[in-house]
């Protein structure tokens, strides 16, 4: 049976900050186990015939300087770019948003394609994490980064009642091919004077991301919640209107697609960046809803993302140095 000094669940950007916040300081007996077929959670990228579109996470802003550290880092490295805004930028990736998530995650122990089921606190001994094939894992510590919903199932045998009232907003995202140019401004964002329900409409092309011309409607959470138990085809006819809007003339759409986000944004947050459960403290649930009691933004993000995993990174790596009491 494999056995891990830290196990983390999750490979979204709290998960990837985490497992590298471990590493760099001298913890690499830890495994990070995905269930999808990429790293990247809400950072993510559709490939769509030759196009491309981020269906996740278009953007990213700075407050906090562990952030700006790396992202002069990125930089320079040429894995970001300035969008737009000013004085505030908006950085992308160049890209695509998973590309940069990739580009973390290298030399990371990462098992893809790999399902957790749920996540035992014996008495004695190490936590136990089982899969969906059967297989257990063994871990001293554990990072949970699911989105709280799905975390909770995985700890439903572990008292978290601090995580309860979280609650999250679906979003709903049409992906749409056009065989000419779209109307949407330069740089290739709208997120003002658009139709009810729609909060950005967004050009690959003109993000500098996409070979062929492809748009991403975002819908809001209210409208996305409205909607959630609809079929697909009738969710898509909707926000296919909204593309419409932006053709242009002699212009047509080729190709239409659908993007259910369940666990878009929390309704809430927590004002602590990770929280510990587990008889001794050794479960850590992180992720974009937790923020730093200093967040000024108070809302979930990239950035609160980023923070939450170091946090929790750095939490487990004081507790196995033996720094603090656990």
């Amino acid at each position: 049976m494999l056995k891990k000094e830290v196990i983390i669940i999750g490979g979204g950007l709290s998960g990837i900050m985490a497992a590298k916040t471990l590493m760099d300081n001298g913890i690499t007996d830890i495994i990070v186990i995905e269930k999808s077929r990429s790293v990247g959670g809400r950072l993510a990228t559709r490939r769509i015939d030759d196009g491309k579109a981020d269906h996740g996470a278009q953007f990213f802003t700075v407050r906090s300087a562990e952030l700006q550290v790396d992202v002069e880092k990125w930089l320079q490295a040429g894995w970001i770019k300035k969008w737009f805004g000013d004085p505030y930028p908006r950085y992308t990736s160049v890209n695509g948003m998973n590309a940069l998530a990739k580009k973390l995650a290298v030399a990371l122990p990462i098992e893809l394609n790999t399902k957790v089921s749920s996540i035992l606190d014996g008495r004695d001994g190490p936590l136990e994490v089982e899969l969906d094939n059967g297989e257990k894992i063994l871990g001293e510590h554990i990072i949970v980064t699911a989105p709280v919903p799905q975390a909770l199932t995985l700890l439903s045998k572990i008292e978290s009642k601090e995580l309860r009232h979280i609650t999250f907003a679906p979003c709903f995202v049409g992906m749409f091919t056009f065989d000419q140019e779209s109307i949407v401004p330069a740089p290739g964002h709208k997120d003002e004077q658009l139709p009810p329900g729609v909060e950005r409409v967004v050009d690959h092309h003109k993000k500098g991301i996409s070979s062929t011309v492809t748009v991403s409607v975002y819908m809001t959470g209210a409208w996305s919640k409205k909607r959630f138990d609809l079929e697909d085809d009738t969710i898509l006819g909707e926000i296919q209107k909204v593309a419409e809007l932006h053709l242009g003339e002699g212009n047509q759409l080729v190709d239409a697609q659908l993007k259910r986000w369940k666990y878009a944004e929390a309704e809430k947050v927590v004002r602590s960046p990770y929280v510990e459960l587990g008889r001794n403290k050794r479960v850590i649930v992180c992720g974009d809803v937790f923020l730093r009691e200093n967040d000024e933004a108070g809302r979930t993000r990239f950035e609160s993302a980023y923070l939450s995993g170091i946090s929790a990174g750095e939490r487990v790596a004081e507790k196995l140095k033996g720094s603090t009491l656990s």
